[in-house]
């Protein structure tokens, strides 16, 4: 009888240990992204708004830009002979069959052919304005959302801890720790995807800001070496 006491004793003993185990809860980051509330869900689709349109402005911008770097090595040697033996016409064809920015500054510059290589100096370098603003168009938008996507994603974890304490004030003070806290970690969701959506946006645009400054300084050589030609067209 006091063998079966002590089995029964010790039985409810473990079942009482094994209640008394916390069981771990596993973190789901669909539920993490969705749990903030419609405030909360609001925030982070906008965040991921910001996230797909700063990919679409990075990779159609690398795209314009790699085209515009695509040209004939042998495009300004053509044109010097074009110019040098007075084929004047075969040099604007030369041009508009090239679809690049270097090819518009020159064709520019040899439809001034005849007037003051001020005059000429002046169409290229308005020319030059009109292709960097082409190459840069929308570069900018990234690197707005590099700045709102943080400080948006700051916005819902404010949102978040005031209604976390507005749920703790409400409840008397009897509100549970674990659920202050899961109020807590899912509002700081929105600060991570902020920061990761800025980041992304941020190492785009200085990326596209180095790809265009090639392209101008591409634009730039030609252009030195088409007034030359025009200096010294011996």
């Amino acid at each position: 009888m006091s063998l079966q006491l002590q089995a029964d004793t010790l039985s409810v003993a473990k079942e009482t240990m094994a209640e008394a185990v916390p069981v771990e809860k596993t973190l789901s980051i669909i539920e993490l992204l969705t749990s903030g509330g419609l405030a909360g869900q609001i925030i982070m689709a906008s965040l991921f708004l910001m996230f797909f349109v700063a990919l679409y402005l990075y990779f159609e911008r690398l795209m314009a830009i790699k085209k515009a770097t695509q040209m004939d090595s042998n495009f300004m040697n053509n044109i010097r002979d074009n110019i040098r033996n007075g084929r004047i016409d075969n040099a604007k064809m030369l041009c508009a069959q090239t679809t690049s920015p270097v090819a518009r500054l020159i064709e520019k510059g040899i439809s001034r052919i005849g007037k003051p290589l001020d005059d000429i100096n002046t169409a290229i370098d308005n020319a030059g304005k009109l292709e960097i603003y082409k190459l840069a168009k929308n570069v900018s938008m990234l690197a707005t959302i590099s700045g709102a996507g943080p400080m948006t994603g700051f916005l819902g974890t404010v949102v978040g801890m005031i209604m976390a304490f507005h749920k703790m004030a409400s409840s008397g003070g009897q509100i549970e720790v674990g659920a202050l806290s899961e109020g807590i970690y899912t509002a700081m969701t929105t600060t991570v995807v902020g920061l990761v959506v800025g980041l992304i946006a941020y190492v785009g645009y200085n990326h596209l800001v180095v790809k265009t400054d090639k392209v101008v300084h591409m634009m730039e050589a030609n252009a030195v070496d088409f007034l030359d030609l025009l200096n010294d067209p011996s």
